[in-house]
C-alpha cells in the first residue's frame, strides 16, 4: 500500500518539502521556479542531458524511460520520434506544464502517453490508488484511437485503464472505476457524469490531467462540462494540453494551467499542406446524375478500401440503406447509431483490405484511417481546412499513393478559388456521361415503393438542403439557385418535399409587417421599428406548389 506522503504530488522546487520527503528520481525533475523563456521551441532539458530533435530513435529514451514501454513502442512499428514527441517528451519527463499546438497526424498521442506512464511508474501508482492521470478529448472517436495507442503501450506493464465515452454503458464503466483504473481516457460529459454520480470511483491521487485537442472541447459546446470537471479534480497536478489551432490558448491556459507552462508550437506557417503524392481532383456533375456518378464510381470501386463524406448523418444514412438495397456493400458511421455498433464498424474497416464506408462529416474529424484508396466528398465542406484534413486520410502514410476527388455542381465551381488560395491545386477529372449508368427509373421505383427508403430520403433531402443553406459561402452555395426538382431526383423523388427553412429577417424588410398591438388600441410596435437590431424568427418553406396530390402518392 502505498502512503499518501508517496502519492502527494512532489512540488519540485520547494527546498523544505525536498528535505522531508523521500527524493524520487532526482535527476528526471527540473526545479519547476527556474525562469526559462518556455515561449521558444525547447528540445533540449539541461538538468538531465536528454537532448532529442527530430527524428531522434526512441530508443535515446533508454535510460529515462523503462525497458517495457520501449520494448512496446518497438513492437508498435515505431522507430523514429517526430518534432513533437522530441520537444514534448523531456519537458514532461520533468512534470512540467506544457501547451502545444500540432496538427493531426503529428505523433502527438504517444508524446504524451509515454510520459504519463513513466508519471504513474515514478509515483507508484497501484490499482488501489485510484486514477492517477485522465485524458480529455473532444470526441468519442478520437479516444477510441487513443485509448488504442495506449493499450498497446501498456502491453508489458501492469497498470490499469479505462474508457468512458458518451454512449457506452455507465454501469459497465462505473464497476472498471470502482476496481481501480489508473489511466483514463474520457470525454467531458462521461467523464463528468462519473465525478458526480460514481461513489467509488477514486481521482484524488490525480498526478497528470491532458486535454488533446482542448480547441476542439470548447468548439463542441462542453467548456461549461471542462469547468465543472477542472473545478472539482485536484488542484497540484501537472496539466499538459495540445491545441490545433492557437486562437484559443489563452484562454484554455487561464482555465487549466496552475503554473507557468512550455509553449510549443510546431505547425509553422503553413497550418496545412497537402501530403505529397496524394492525387486530388474534382468532378463537375449537374444535381440530378450526383448520385449516378457515385453508384458507378463505388460499383467500379468494390475491391479498393473507399471512404464516401456526407455533409449530415441523416444523409450518411439514407445512402447506406439505398446502396444496400441496389447491392452494393457499404458500410456507414453516423450520430444515429450506438457507440458499441460505431465501433465496431470502425474496426472492421479498418481491419480489412477493402470496402465501403460511408461517414457524416462531423463522424470524421478526429479518425484517421490507414491505407484508404480513395476519398469521394460527395458535399463539399464549409472551411477549405475542413477540405484539407478530409483529403489527408486518403494516405496512410508518408509512402502511401491515396486519391481524392470531390463532387461540385457546375454553380459551385468557384469554390475552387478558395481551395487555391489554401494551396489546394485540384484539377478535374474528366467524365463520359455516356458511359454512366443512369439508374433514375430504378431510383424512383424503390424509393416509390420502399416506405423507409422514402421517409429516409425525405429527411436526407431536408438535411441537405438545410446544409446548403447555413453555408457561409452565400455567393456560391446560394439555396435559391438550386433546381429543386432536380436535386429530388437524386435523391429518387419525382416532386420535391416540402422542406421548412428557418429565416432571420430584419424589420426593415418589406415582407415583414409589424401587426398592431391588440386589446389598447395604441401603436406601440413602433418603438421597435426605428430599432435595426430587432430580429424576428419566420419560416421560410421552400416546395413546389400545386403538387400536393402527386406528394401523397410518392409517399403511398
Amino acid at each position: 500500500m502505498v502512503s499518501k506522503g508517496e502519492l502527494k504530488r512532489k512540488s519540485v522546487g520547494d527546498e523544505t518539502i525536498k528535505r522531508k520527503k523521500k527524493k524520487v528520481n532526482k535527476k528526471e525533475f527540473l526545479n519547476s521556479n527556474t525562469k526559462e523563456n518556455n515561449t521558444e521551441d525547447v528540445n533540449c532539458d539541461s538538468s538531465t542531458g536528454l537532448e532529442l530533435f527530430e527524428n531522434s530513435p526512441f530508443s535515446a529514451l533508454n535510460g529515462k524511460v523503462c525497458e517495457n514501454t520501449l520494448k512496446a513502442i518497438d513492437e508498435m512499428g515505431f522507430i523514429n520520434m517526430t518534432k513533437i514527441q522530441a520537444l514534448s517528451i523531456p519537458p514532461l519527463l520533468e512534470g512540467k506544464d506544457l501547451v502545444g499546438t500540432a496538427k493531426s497526424s503529428s505523433g502527438k498521442a504517444l508524446a504524451y502517453l509515454i510520459p504519463a506512464i513513466e508519471l504513474m511508474k515514478k509515483m507508484k501508482i497501484g490499482s488501489r490508488d485510484g486514477t492517477g492521470c485522465i485524458i480529455i478529448t473532444p470526441t468519442r472517436e478520437l479516444s477510441l484511437q487513443i485509448f488504442a495507442i495506449l493499450k498497446e503501450l501498456l502491453s508489458y506493464q501492469e497498470y490499469t485503464s479505462a474508457l468512458l465515452i458518451d454512449g457506452s454503458d455507465r454501469k459497465t464503466e462505473a464497476q472498471k472505476l470502482s476496481r481501480g483504473a489508473n489511466i483514463i481516457v474520457a470525454t467531458t460529459g462521461r467523464l463528468l457524469y462519473h465525478l458526480q454520480n460514481t461513489p467509488n470511483f477514486i481521482y484524488k491521487n490525480l498526478q497528470c490531467l491532458i486535454l488533446d485537442e482542448a480547441d476542439r472541447i470548447l468548439e463542441t459546446g462542453s467548456e461549461n462540462n471542462l469547468k465543472q470537471i477542472i473545478n472539482i479534480l485536484p488542484q497540484k497536478r501537472q496539466s499538459v494540453f495540445f491545441l490545433k489551432e492557437e486562437n484559443q490558448r489563452e484562454k484554455l491556459v487561464a482555465l487549466t494551467v496552475q503554473k507557468d507552462p512550455v509553449f510549443l508550437n510546431v505547425e509553422g506557417e503553413k497550418t496545412e499542406e497537402i501530403i505529397e503524392g496524394l492525387e486530388e481532383g474534382y468532378v463537375l456533375a449537374p444535381s440530378e446524375k450526383r448520385f449516378h456518378f457515385l453508384l458507378n464510381f463505388l460499383e467500379k470501386n468494390k475491391k479498393k478500401k473507399v471512404i464516401v463524406l456526407f455533409s449530415s448523418c441523416l444523409s450518411a444514412k439514407h445512402h447506406h440503406e439505398l446502396l444496400v438495397s441496389l447491392d452494393v456493400p457499404v458500410l456507414s458511421i453516423h450520430g444515429k447509431q450506438k457507440q458499441a455498433k460505431r465501433t465496431a464498424i470502425f474496426s472492421k474497416f479498418c481491419n480489412s483490405s477493402s470496402g465501403i464506408l460511408l461517414c457524416a462529416e462531423a463522424a470524421t474529424k478526429d479518425l484517421e484511417f490507414p491505407t484508404v484508396d480513395w476519398i469521394v466528398q460527395y458535399d463539399p465542406t464549409e472551411d477549405p481546412k475542413d477540405h484539407i484534413r478530409r483529403i489527408r486520410k486518403a494516405v496512410g502514410g508518408k509512402d502511401a499513393k491515396g486519391k481524392a476527388v470531390l463532387i461540385i455542381r457546375p454553380e459551385e465551381a468557384g469554390f475552387l478559388s478558395h481551395l487555391k488560395e489554401f494551396g489546394v491545386s485540384s484539377h478535374e477529372f474528366k467524365i463520359s456521361w455516356n458511359k454512366i449508368r443512369n439508374v433514375q427509373l430504378e431510383l424512383e421505383k424503390l424509393i416509390s415503393k420502399n416506405y423507409f427508403l422514402n421517409l429516409s430520403g425525405k429527411e436526407a433531402y431536408k438535411a441537405y438542403l438545410k446544409a446548403y443553406d447555413t453555408h457561409h459561402l452565400k455567393q456560391i452555395f446560394d439555396i435559391g439557385s438550386l433546381d429543386l426538382g432536380k436535386v429530388a431526383k437524386s435523391f429518387g423523388f419525382t416532386v420535391p418535399p416540402a422542406v421548412d427553412l428557418s429565416v432571420t429577417e430584419t424589420a426593415f424588410d418589406k415582407s415583414f409587417r409589424p401587426e398592431k398591438r391588440l386589446g389598447g388600441g395604441g401603436y406601440g410596435y413602433f418603438k421597435r421599428v426605428n430599432n435595426p437590431s430587432v430580429k424576428k424568427e419566420r419560416i421560410k418553406i421552400i416546395k413546389q406548389v400545386g403538387k400536393r396530390k402527386d406528394i401523397r402518392q410518392a409517399a403511398r
